[in-house]
């Protein structure tokens, strides 16, 4: 049974309902990426993001540059704290993040905690 970095017991998908709670764990040699199921389910929790070309991927809009930049490095700084890294594409008002796992060649359940951690950083945020 695989643990992750607090100790809790082997997680099975979508089971707390609570993907932001979670922490990423490393993928273990030989892991398999999400079926199309799994990633359909693990979906119907994060509003706005789609799979795209086998990613996971929403856009996010801002009033303007400070704004993009305040969620860009607050994006930047999860991603750290659970090593595991989107792909960022930065404009002035907007920031599409994009999510996938390249060590399984597809998607694993990290993708989905740090998607999920992201949309908490903007239901968190102060009034525009």
């Amino acid at each position: 049974m695989k643990t992750d970095k607090s100790g809790s017991s082997a997680r099975t998908l979508g089971a707390d309902g609570d993907l932001a709670a979670k922490r990423c764990v490393p993928c273990e040699a030989g892991s398999k990426p999400l079926d199309e199921a799994q990633v359909k389910h693990l979906l119907k929790g994060l509003p706005g993001w789609a799979l795209v070309k086998g990613e996971i991927a929403k856009t996010f809009a801002f009033k303007n540059y400070y704004q993009t930049m305040a969620f860009v490095n607050a994006t930047a700084w999860v991603s750290h704290q659970e090593n595991h890294h989107p792909d960022l594409e930065v404009g002035y008002n907007k920031c599409r993040v994009r999510y996938s796992t390249h060590s399984v060649g597809g998607l694993s359940e990290n993708d989905f905690i740090c998607a999920a951690k992201v949309e908490a950083l903007m239901a968190a945020r102060p009034g525009d």
